[in-house]
């Protein structure tokens, strides 16, 4: 008999796609049984049926990869659990390379590799044609090989862990149509469906393609959009055997596989074509686009260069499937800021066999636990907001995000679609100054300034790049003169309200309750003792603060709080970014230049280091907090918009005898490492302590009333020792360049990863944070006996470890801010 249709359940998932079934199969097996899965067509019919199905572990961020090698653990066991073949084969994968740069690309993730614990080779062109005979190598220059990556059947994988969710009790229902969220006081309740409704308390979004369209049923940002994604496949070519690796050749855009004895070839365009513009059919199912020869003739050309024998091969199927892509090349997970219980698992970028099973756990155990249980930032559907979803900005974004997954990946690399995108109130003064914009959360940033006659274009380069001159002026201006940098795109929150002070003291790991007037630095930690966030908290009143945190973090910071926020609780949360543009003033001179414009006392004592006043500026009224991210003397001036032109040109014009000087991101960046301060989502993640970070002095252990994540901090300091620990260090040689993601050893044993790194003009050398590792702990006298190396694209540099920074400005003027604020312990 018929079972009956549900009418309500623990969780709903919509979408039988493979990463629908994965997350069900992770509820299950977390013991969460009642589970309703709903599928509008067949399993698989969306996306997944026409995955090509490659597994390759590697991704440049460490907890990325982590999923991805679960990933490959579970495909190969799940067959035995289930009795339904997946398809899996552990058949290695080869990545080639056809100039040096593309050599230095994949020398450096073979050291990333090491770094992360992932078995690769690096070879020669002819050692990898013993592996995959039927290739031409003529044009290659060498070679990685991966034995752990491999290949799977998508279809028979997601049958696969279908069955494994029903065998613990979920139910798995196919054509059913969902038509509506329901929701009731800012929580997802249940499912419409066109065979009626399911009440529900966890409701998560697996919905493919139509992930954005079911979101937009709750007013859910989902951010992504569909393009063409195209592969053949061949009649049986000599040479080719079931047991031939993947083969990637990133150059040529294109990708191999073995089928029946023939290949599978697809690959990523540079130019991808954005498709389904209009919305997605419902009845799009198991479904095809026309072929289109055209669009793949950049691919077949390079495939024939690398393959010749296919000039004489069959093609038996043109495949042409739509696939949704995000923004950022990444995919979506997590909980939506916009509806509690919600949860999306969407926008898989081709990616998606590979991090099903690793993000299907992922996003499992995020719902029971009701938060993430590891770093997963770059992936974390907070890193957008509203304005993400424009459908035209995404469907021109798109057309360049299909193409990343085999573009050259340069250091310090921008996107150049769909830009520019927002824009501070000096963006014109910036340009007319010589300014090369990068993006960060949308906002264009000034990243480096060319000098007259140069053209301010970033020309990419492993070495030094074309920027190396400017960065050089502008750290030079900030360090002994003045320099002035638009920091706009600063996420600002105002947090008001009777109970502000109080919930704020309970989020924050630093005492907030201080007197008006007063900034603190301060992380946000989870309960893990982890960095949710770190930020500046500034006490404008009794019942009001101004919180500035990094630009990417506004919408997960908001989050954060107003999760954390009793709901008896009299506190306010406003975004107020749009309001005040942020001008940093920095250098020995910025005190001269300041007291030029404002009747302000901004002395020492007057206007002490972590002091926020309201002051005039020339004409205009702004705030002012006395805080450095680069070491020297300085302010961040937070003026209201409309004042901003006003006061960039005041203090111009009182700077110029000073030698005030417009300074990027670059010159920022490369500060800041050279002092060791620590970053967001860099060195400061939802998986690193303060403890592991050196920034202890940041958090008040004895609040009364304590702090989230008070109690992991307590047992960690009961350990007695530290097992992981951020360190900076420099490179003894002046020349090499790091980027950050190199090998650190010890000894010549891998013990971590550069987390941060720049040029550091001020010392003549590269200088890196970086993330080491050692279970027998890590102290001095670990740090002060080893010798340390840190492997650039194959290259040892031997490299000193810093447990203070090497950079300390002595002089009178600067020292109380030099050390005061994110100094490593």
């Amino acid at each position: 008999m018929a079972q009956q249709f549900p009418t309500q359940a623990r969780v709903v998932i919509i979408g039988g796609g493979i990463i629908g079934c994965s997350v069900a199969y992770h509820l299950t097996k977390l013991g969460w049984t009642d589970v309703v899965l709903l599928e509008q067509g067949q399993l698989s019919g969306g996306t997944t049926w026409h995955a090509a199905g490659l597994v390759g572990q590697l991704r440049s961020h460490a907890n990325m990869t982590s999923l991805i090698k679960y990933s490959t653990q579970l495909y190969s066991e799940l067959e035995a659990e289930t009795g339904l073949a997946t398809g899996w084969k552990n058949c290695g994968s080869l990545s080639v390379a056809r100039s040096a740069d593309r050599m230095t690309v994949l020398k450096r993730t073979a050291a990333s590799a090491r770094a992360q614990g992932v078995d690769i080779e690096v070879i020669s062109a002819r050692e990898a044609q013993e592996k995959w005979p039927v290739m031409a190598i003529d044009d290659l220059v060498g070679a990685v090989w991966l034995p752990g990556d491999g290949k799977a059947n998508p279809t028979d994988l997601t049958q696969s862990l279908a069955k494994g969710a029903r065998n613990r009790g979920a139910r798995v229902i196919e054509r059913v149509r969902v038509t509506g969220i329901q929701t009731k006081d800012g929580r997802a309740t249940g499912v419409s469906t066109d065979k009626g409704d399911i009440a529900a308390e966890i409701v998560v979004n697996c919905a493919g393609q139509w992930a954005r369209k079911v979101g937009a049923m709750c007013g859910v940002t989902v951010p992504l959009h569909s393009a063409e994604h195209m592969y053949i496949v061949t009649g049986k070519i000599e040479g080719v055997h079931p047991d031939l690796p993947v083969l990637r050749d990133p150059d040529g855009y294109i990708y191999f596989k073995e089928e029946v004895g023939g290949l599978v070839m697809g690959g990523f365009e540079p130019e991808a074509k954005p498709w389904g513009m209009k919305g997605i059919p419902d009845d799009f199912e198991f479904a095809l686009l026309p072929d289109d020869w055209d669009q793949f003739e950049i691919l077949m050309q390079n495939a024939l260069i690398r393959v010749p024998q296919l000039e004489t091969s069959e093609v038996k199927k043109f495949y042409n499937g739509p696939e949704s892509f995000t923004a950022d090349n990444n995919f979506i997970l997590g909980e939506a800021p916009e509806l509690k219980n919600f949860y999306v698992g969407a926008g898989f970028n081709s990616m998606g066999i590979a991090s099903a099973g690793g993000a299907g756990r992922a996003l499992a155990e995020w719902i029971v636990n009701g938060a993430a249980t590891m770093d997963l930032w770059p992936v974390d559907i907070r890193r957008f907001a509203g304005f993400n979803n424009n459908p035209r900005w995404l469907h021109d974004r798109v057309k360049e995000t299909l193409g990343l997954h085999y573009a050259m990946p340069w250091p310090n690399r921008e996107l150049d679609t769909a830009r520019p995108f927002r824009r501070s109130a000096l963006y014109d003064r910036l340009a007319a100054k010589g300014a090369c914009f990068g993006s960060k959360m949308g906002w264009e940033r000034a990243n480096w300034f060319a000098a007259q006659g140069e053209k301010p274009e970033t020309q990419y380069a492993f070495g030094k790049q074309n920027w190396h001159e400017a960065v050089k002026r502008e750290m030079k201006a900030t360090r002994e003169a003045s320099g002035i940098f638009d920091q706009t795109s600063f996420a600002k929150i105002l947090v008001q309200g009777r109970d502000a002070a109080r919930v704020l003291n309970r989020i924050c790991a630093a005492d907030i309750d201080v007197e008006i007037g007063r900034s603190i630095y301060t992380g946000l930690l989870n309960e893990r003792g982890g960095y949710e966030s770190d930020l500046t908290v500034m006490r404008l009143g009794r019942d009001k603060f101004l919180l500035v945190t990094g630009s990417a973090q506004a919408v997960h910071d908001a989050d954060w709080i107003s999760k954390n926020v009793p709901e008896d609780a009299h506190v306010t949360l406003t975004d107020v970014t749009s309001s005040y543009a942020v001008l940093a003033l920095m250098g020995p001179r910025s005190r001269d230049i300041l007291t030029k414009l404002t009747s302000a006392d901004l002395s020492n004592t007057g206007f002490p280091f972590a002091t926020i006043r309201e002051i005039d500026i020339g004409y205009a009224t702004a705030y002012a907090n006395r805080m450095t991210y680069v070491g020297e003397l300085g302010w961040e001036l937070i003026v209201p918009t409309e004042f901003a032109i006003g006061v960039y040109e005041a203090l111009h014009e009182a700077g110029r005898v000073h030698g005030l000087a417009d300074c990027g991101y670059y010159a920022l960046e490369a500060l800041r490492i050279e002092k060791g301060f620590r970053a967001w989502s860099r060195e400061l993640t939802p998986d690193i302590t303060p403890y592991e970070a050196g920034l202890a002095f940041a958090v008040s252990m004895d609040k009364p009333d304590g702090f989230i994540g008070k109690e992991a901090l307590v047992a960690a300091k009961a350990k007695g020792k530290l097992t992981r620990r951020i360190v900076q260090f420099t490179v003894d040689d002046a020349a090499p360049m790091l980027w950050g993601g190199e090998l650190i050893l010890r000894d010549g044993k891998p013990v971590g990863e550069v987390r941060s790194a720049a040029y550091g003009h001020t010392l003549g050398r590269s200088v890196a944070l970086g993330l080491l590792h050692n279970e027998a702990g890590i102290d001095k006298d670990f740090i002060e006996s080893g010798r340390f190396e840190i492997d650039l694209a194959g290259e040892r540099y031997t490299a000193t470890a810093h447990l203070k920074a090497p950079y300390d400005p002595k002089s009178e003027r600067v020292k109380a801010d030099s050390t005061e604020l994110h100094e490593a312990a």
